[in-house]
């Protein structure tokens, strides 16, 4: 999307948790850890404008069983990138933090801006300590910074091998042959939000000047079940579905309000749930061939503005 933008991209990625997918044609990559020292003078060299933070670890689970290795990713390596950043003249940092996870147990669905954080998990409690260094790189060297709140993000190319994201998981164990699994009842409800709208969501942020936080989201909650229930009927299975005890630290119910991205960046979903599902599904059966029916079947980038020498995504 940046790159048709007429942007110079460049990735940062470590490339521990690639996607497989090919890099677009005009896109410069670093092969670099967050923490590595080479970071500064990466910066320094490519100069970005702008720079879209995505890299993160990215599991609740993983959080609670690990929570400093947590924080050295989502907390300390967020501050070395906007060390960076602001060492580089940067004047736009956009960052990619988490909904669900931040507010907690939210006593207004869908949740506002206005709402007071309650994490539950060290990964929601590393987003907002993430956020809350944004607020101080804004204030002390004039970086322009702005969360945005992410739901839960779904679509083609997610990872479907991990212990998060139950739409790649489901996609990945349907098309494998194995039986879907839900964790905990399946009664738990999600904010469903389709890449391609966050995508949309993200060029608007870096190209706008809206600081803070931003929810991005659909403002619908939908049940686990019910997800797990349209992937069954958009591929066909006939089998069982499997349930397995829930996780700990892991949110009930969320969904976000995004009418502050409607009035300040004129963004809305456009993506309907049963349609991103279809496209999701898709994108997996033309990556991984069917299996036989049975009974049960980081990254930190920079932007530079179209013609310049440098940027960040």
């Amino acid at each position: 999307m940046l790159v048709g933008e007429g942007y110079r991209v460049l990735v940062v990625d470590d490339l521990r948790h690639a996607c497989g997918e090919p890099i677009p044609i005009g896109v410069e990559l670093e092969v670099a850890d967050l923490a590595s020292p080479r970071l500064g003078a990466v910066f320094a060299s490519f100069r970005p404008d702008a720079v879209l933070h995505l890299a993160a670890q990215g599991g609740v689970s993983r959080s609670v069983r690990d929570p400093t290795g947590d924080a050295m990713v989502n907390v300390v390596g967020t501050i070395t990138l906007l060390k960076a950043a602001a060492e580089a003249g940067t004047a736009r940092f956009v960052f990619a933090s988490s909904g669900g996870a931040i507010y907690g147990t939210s006593p207004q669905l869908p949740t506002t801006e206005r709402t007071t954080p309650r994490p539950l998990s060290p990964y929601g409690a590393a987003k907002l300590a993430a956020e809350g260094y944004l607020g101080a790189f804004a204030r002390s060297f004039g970086l322009s910074t702005l969360a945005l709140r992410y739901a839960n993000v779904y679509g083609p190319f997610q990872d479907g091998t991990g212990e998060a994201g139950v739409v790649a998981i489901t996609c990945q164990r349907l098309l494998s042959g194995r039986p879907p699994e839900i964790r905990g009842d399946g009664q738990q409800t999600r904010d469903f939000v389709f890449v391609g709208d966050v995508a949309r969501a993200n060029l608007r942020a870096l190209q706008g000047r809206v600081e803070g936080v931003m929810n991005i989201g659909t403002g619908v909650a939908t049940s686990v079940r019910e997800v797990v229930d349209l992937l069954v009927e958009l591929a066909g299975y006939r089998g069982t579905i499997s349930f397995v005890d829930g996780r700990p630290a892991e949110v009930r119910h969320t969904a976000l309000s995004s009418g502050r991205a409607g009035r300040l960046l004129g963004w809305k979903p456009a993506t309907g749930l049963h349609d991103g599902l279809r496209q999701t599904l898709m994108s997996f059966r033309e990556r991984q061939p069917m299996a036989p029916a049975t009974g049960g079947p980081a990254e930190a980038a920079a932007r530079s503005g179209p013609g310049s020498p440098a940027g960040s995504e």
